[in-house]
Protein backbone atom coordinates (compact mmCIF):
# COMPACT_ATOMS: atom_id res chain seq x y z
CA UNK A 1 0.00 0.00 0.00
CA UNK A 2 1.40 3.51 -0.89
CA UNK A 3 0.83 6.16 1.11
CA UNK A 4 1.10 9.57 -0.56
CA UNK A 5 1.07 13.35 0.53
CA UNK A 6 -2.92 14.33 1.73
CA UNK A 7 -3.49 10.67 3.24
CA UNK A 8 -4.57 8.93 -0.77
CA UNK A 9 -3.87 5.33 -0.66
CA UNK A 10 -2.74 3.13 -3.64
CA UNK A 11 -3.38 -0.80 -3.60
CA UNK A 12 -0.44 -2.41 -4.76
CA UNK A 13 -1.40 -5.99 -5.74
CA UNK A 14 0.69 -8.17 -7.97
CA UNK A 15 0.36 -7.94 -11.27
CA UNK A 16 -0.56 -4.43 -10.97
CA UNK A 17 1.18 -1.80 -13.55
CA UNK A 18 3.18 1.03 -11.67
CA UNK A 19 4.81 4.04 -13.92
CA UNK A 20 5.85 7.25 -13.41
CA UNK A 21 8.51 9.82 -13.66
CA UNK A 22 10.39 12.73 -12.51
CA UNK A 23 9.42 16.21 -14.38
CA UNK A 24 12.79 17.90 -16.17
CA UNK A 25 14.03 20.20 -13.58
CA UNK A 26 12.79 18.74 -10.91
CA UNK A 27 14.37 18.78 -7.26
CA UNK A 28 13.90 16.53 -4.57
CA UNK A 29 13.08 18.42 -1.37
CA UNK A 30 13.60 16.87 2.72
CA UNK A 31 10.46 15.48 4.22
CA UNK A 32 11.05 16.70 7.12
CA UNK A 33 10.35 15.02 10.96
CA UNK A 34 8.21 13.96 13.34
CA UNK A 35 5.38 14.94 11.28
CA UNK A 36 6.25 18.32 10.15
CA UNK A 37 7.79 20.15 7.27
CA UNK A 38 11.07 20.87 7.23
CA UNK A 39 11.17 24.68 8.14
CA UNK A 40 13.43 25.64 4.60
CA UNK A 41 12.52 23.01 2.17
CA UNK A 42 16.20 21.67 2.20
CA UNK A 43 17.36 20.24 -0.95
CA UNK A 44 18.10 16.63 -0.33
CA UNK A 45 20.31 14.14 -2.77
CA UNK A 46 18.80 11.77 -4.99
CA UNK A 47 20.18 8.68 -3.55
CA UNK A 48 19.33 9.04 -0.02
CA UNK A 49 16.84 6.67 1.31
CA UNK A 50 16.15 8.70 4.53
CA UNK A 51 15.26 11.97 1.97
CA UNK A 52 15.93 14.02 5.26
CA UNK A 53 17.96 17.06 5.86
CA UNK A 54 20.75 17.28 8.22
CA UNK A 55 18.57 19.05 10.84
CA UNK A 56 15.45 16.75 9.92
CA UNK A 57 17.27 13.98 10.26
CA UNK A 58 18.87 14.92 13.77
CA UNK A 59 15.18 15.24 15.02
CA UNK A 60 13.83 12.06 13.19
CA UNK A 61 17.03 10.62 15.62
CA UNK A 62 16.24 12.26 18.74
CA UNK A 63 13.03 10.35 19.20
CA UNK A 64 13.97 7.27 17.42
CA UNK A 65 14.25 3.64 19.81
CA UNK A 66 16.39 2.19 16.87
CA UNK A 67 18.94 4.73 17.46
CA UNK A 68 19.07 3.84 20.96
CA UNK A 69 18.15 7.86 22.10
CA UNK A 70 15.24 6.90 24.05
CA UNK A 71 15.76 4.74 27.66
CA UNK A 72 12.29 5.59 29.82
CA UNK A 73 9.95 4.50 27.17
CA UNK A 74 7.38 2.17 29.74
CA UNK A 75 6.01 0.11 26.45
CA UNK A 76 7.08 -3.65 26.83
CA UNK A 77 9.65 -4.36 24.14
CA UNK A 78 10.04 -7.62 21.73
CA UNK A 79 13.28 -9.46 20.71
CA UNK A 80 13.10 -10.62 17.19
CA UNK A 81 15.16 -12.98 15.16
CA UNK A 82 14.70 -12.09 11.34
CA UNK A 83 15.90 -14.20 8.23
CA UNK A 84 16.40 -12.72 4.98
CA UNK A 85 18.24 -15.26 3.36
CA UNK A 86 21.15 -18.03 3.73
CA UNK A 87 23.63 -16.89 6.43
CA UNK A 88 21.34 -13.51 6.82
CA UNK A 89 20.09 -13.62 10.38
CA UNK A 90 19.12 -10.18 12.55
CA UNK A 91 18.57 -9.82 16.02
CA UNK A 92 16.09 -6.56 16.46
CA UNK A 93 13.36 -5.06 18.54
CA UNK A 94 10.30 -3.51 18.46
CA UNK A 95 7.61 -2.58 20.76
CA UNK A 96 5.04 -5.02 21.59
CA UNK A 97 1.84 -2.95 20.39
CA UNK A 98 3.52 -2.82 16.47
CA UNK A 99 3.45 -6.46 16.47
CA UNK A 100 5.13 -7.98 13.18
CA UNK A 101 4.46 -4.78 11.43
CA UNK A 102 8.59 -3.84 11.81
CA UNK A 103 9.45 -7.13 10.28
CA UNK A 104 6.75 -6.73 7.19
CA UNK A 105 8.69 -3.43 6.77
CA UNK A 106 12.34 -4.72 6.80
CA UNK A 107 11.33 -7.21 4.36
CA UNK A 108 12.53 -10.31 6.86
CA UNK A 109 11.39 -13.45 5.05
CA UNK A 110 10.75 -15.22 8.22
CA UNK A 111 11.05 -14.51 11.96
CA UNK A 112 10.51 -16.00 15.30
CA UNK A 113 9.89 -13.84 18.86
CA UNK A 114 12.80 -14.35 20.71
CA UNK A 115 11.18 -12.63 24.16
CA UNK A 116 9.20 -9.99 26.11
CA UNK A 117 9.98 -7.15 28.87
CA UNK A 118 10.81 -3.71 29.23
CA UNK A 119 13.07 -1.66 26.72
CA UNK A 120 16.41 -1.80 28.28
CA UNK A 121 16.03 -5.66 28.94
CA UNK A 122 15.03 -5.71 25.48
CA UNK A 123 18.60 -3.92 24.57
CA UNK A 124 20.84 -6.13 26.94
CA UNK A 125 19.12 -8.90 24.99
CA UNK A 126 20.05 -7.81 21.71
CA UNK A 127 23.73 -6.76 22.88
CA UNK A 128 24.18 -9.91 24.42
CA UNK A 129 23.23 -12.24 21.38
CA UNK A 130 25.75 -9.50 19.14
CA UNK A 131 28.77 -9.85 21.88
CA UNK A 132 28.23 -13.94 22.32
CA UNK A 133 26.93 -15.15 18.93
CA UNK A 134 27.98 -12.39 16.47
CA UNK A 135 24.72 -11.67 15.52
CA UNK A 136 24.35 -8.08 13.70
CA UNK A 137 21.16 -5.95 14.54
CA UNK A 138 21.56 -4.87 10.54
CA UNK A 139 21.65 -6.20 6.85
CA UNK A 140 22.02 -3.81 3.68
CA UNK A 141 19.10 -3.74 2.21
CA UNK A 142 21.29 -4.46 -0.76
CA UNK A 143 22.43 -7.56 0.57
CA UNK A 144 18.57 -8.43 0.64
CA UNK A 145 18.00 -7.69 -2.60
CA UNK A 146 20.36 -9.82 -3.95
CA UNK A 147 19.23 -12.98 -2.51
CA UNK A 148 15.60 -12.97 -2.72
CA UNK A 149 15.56 -14.72 -6.09
CA UNK A 150 17.10 -17.77 -4.54
CA UNK A 151 15.57 -18.52 -1.58
CA UNK A 152 15.34 -22.51 -0.31
CA UNK A 153 11.87 -23.54 -1.42
CA UNK A 154 10.33 -24.30 1.59
CA UNK A 155 9.45 -22.83 4.74
CA UNK A 156 11.59 -25.69 6.70
CA UNK A 157 14.17 -24.73 5.03
CA UNK A 158 14.11 -20.98 5.33
CA UNK A 159 12.96 -21.60 8.97
CA UNK A 160 16.05 -23.68 9.81
CA UNK A 161 18.51 -20.78 10.59
CA UNK A 162 16.17 -18.62 13.04
CA UNK A 163 15.32 -22.32 14.80
CA UNK A 164 19.25 -23.12 15.20
CA UNK A 165 20.02 -19.68 16.34
CA UNK A 166 17.01 -19.49 18.46
CA UNK A 167 18.19 -22.68 20.78
CA UNK A 168 21.46 -21.07 21.06
CA UNK A 169 20.36 -17.76 21.83
CA UNK A 170 17.93 -19.58 25.23
CA UNK A 171 20.83 -21.15 26.13
CA UNK A 172 22.91 -18.29 26.90
CA UNK A 173 23.47 -17.28 30.51
CA UNK A 174 23.34 -13.57 31.44
CA UNK A 175 19.61 -13.01 30.23
CA UNK A 176 17.30 -10.16 31.49
CA UNK A 177 15.33 -11.31 34.77
CA UNK A 178 12.72 -8.86 33.23
CA UNK A 179 12.72 -9.90 29.88
CA UNK A 180 10.42 -13.72 29.00
CA UNK A 181 11.52 -16.15 26.84
CA UNK A 182 8.96 -16.96 23.86
CA UNK A 183 9.24 -20.27 22.20
CA UNK A 184 10.92 -20.52 19.10
CA UNK A 185 7.60 -20.29 16.28
CA UNK A 186 8.46 -19.19 12.68
CA UNK A 187 6.40 -16.71 10.81
CA UNK A 188 7.40 -17.08 6.88
CA UNK A 189 6.56 -14.51 4.78
CA UNK A 190 7.34 -15.50 1.38
CA UNK A 191 3.63 -15.39 0.09
CA UNK A 192 2.83 -12.24 1.59
CA UNK A 193 5.75 -10.79 -0.39
CA UNK A 194 4.78 -12.60 -3.20
CA UNK A 195 8.54 -14.13 -3.65
CA UNK A 196 7.39 -17.64 -4.50
CA UNK A 197 9.01 -18.27 -7.85
CA UNK A 198 10.01 -14.68 -8.44
CA UNK A 199 11.77 -14.12 -11.29
CA UNK A 200 15.66 -13.09 -10.73
CA UNK A 201 16.36 -9.78 -10.14
CA UNK A 202 18.68 -8.17 -12.63
CA UNK A 203 19.57 -5.24 -10.49
CA UNK A 204 17.95 -2.01 -8.37
CA UNK A 205 17.41 1.29 -9.35
CA UNK A 206 20.24 3.41 -7.85
CA UNK A 207 18.49 7.01 -7.88
CA UNK A 208 15.74 8.87 -9.42
CA UNK A 209 16.84 11.58 -11.35
CA UNK A 210 14.83 14.41 -13.23
CA UNK A 211 13.61 13.60 -16.58
CA UNK A 212 13.87 10.04 -15.27
CA UNK A 213 10.95 7.49 -15.13
CA UNK A 214 10.19 3.91 -14.73
CA UNK A 215 7.05 1.13 -15.87
CA UNK A 216 6.50 -2.20 -15.02
CA UNK A 217 4.85 -4.72 -13.96
CA UNK A 218 4.78 -5.31 -9.83
CA UNK A 219 6.06 -9.30 -9.45
CA UNK A 220 6.90 -9.25 -5.82
CA UNK A 221 6.81 -6.44 -3.04
CA UNK A 222 9.09 -7.14 0.01
CA UNK A 223 9.73 -4.43 2.86
CA UNK A 224 10.45 -0.98 1.07
CA UNK A 225 11.27 -2.70 -2.19
CA UNK A 226 9.36 -3.17 -5.35
CA UNK A 227 10.23 -6.37 -7.72
CA UNK A 228 9.08 -4.65 -11.27
CA UNK A 229 9.30 -6.11 -14.50
CA UNK A 230 10.17 -4.09 -16.66
CA UNK A 231 9.64 -4.13 -20.64
CA UNK A 232 12.93 -5.08 -22.52
CA UNK A 233 14.93 -4.99 -19.39
CA UNK A 234 13.64 -7.84 -16.94
CA UNK A 235 12.77 -7.60 -13.47
CA UNK A 236 14.51 -4.67 -11.71
CA UNK A 237 14.56 -4.05 -7.95
CA UNK A 238 12.99 -0.21 -6.81
CA UNK A 239 13.32 0.96 -3.20
CA UNK A 240 10.22 3.18 -2.47
CA UNK A 241 11.79 5.37 -0.61
CA UNK A 242 13.86 6.74 -3.31
CA UNK A 243 10.41 8.56 -4.21
CA UNK A 244 10.21 10.59 -0.99
CA UNK A 245 10.55 14.13 -1.53
CA UNK A 246 10.15 13.76 -5.33
CA UNK A 247 7.15 15.53 -7.49
CA UNK A 248 6.18 12.37 -9.55
CA UNK A 249 4.13 12.58 -12.67
CA UNK A 250 3.29 10.33 -15.64
CA UNK A 251 6.10 8.75 -17.79
CA UNK A 252 3.85 10.05 -20.68
CA UNK A 253 4.16 13.59 -19.51
CA UNK A 254 8.20 13.23 -19.74
CA UNK A 255 7.81 10.67 -22.54
CA UNK A 256 9.97 8.19 -20.41
CA UNK A 257 9.47 4.35 -21.51
CA UNK A 258 10.53 1.21 -19.29
CA UNK A 259 13.29 2.69 -16.94
CA UNK A 260 15.26 5.85 -17.55
CA UNK A 261 16.67 6.32 -13.77
CA UNK A 262 19.97 5.60 -13.22
CA UNK A 263 20.53 1.20 -12.64
CA UNK A 264 22.77 -0.58 -11.06
CA UNK A 265 23.52 -4.06 -11.54
CA UNK A 266 23.75 -7.01 -8.82
CA UNK A 267 27.05 -8.44 -8.54
CA UNK A 268 27.18 -11.90 -9.80
CA UNK A 269 28.60 -14.93 -7.63
CA UNK A 270 31.13 -17.25 -9.31
CA UNK A 271 28.25 -19.98 -7.95
CA UNK A 272 25.59 -18.29 -9.92
CA UNK A 273 23.52 -16.69 -7.25
CA UNK A 274 23.44 -13.20 -6.52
Amino acid sequence: MWEWDGGRRSALPRGKRIGFAVPEGGVRTCVGARGHACPVRAVVPGRSTGARCEECARLDRAHSVAADTIADDPRPYRVYLAWFGPGMVKVGITAAERGPVRLLEQGAVCFSWLGTGPLMAARRTEELLRAALQVPDRIPYADKRAVRSALPGTPAERAAEVRELHARAVALSGWPESLSPAPCEVTDHVGVFGLAGVPVALGEVAELVPGGGVGGELVAAAGPDLHLAVGGRGVVVLDTRLMRGWELVSPAATGAAGLTFPFREFRQEPEGLF
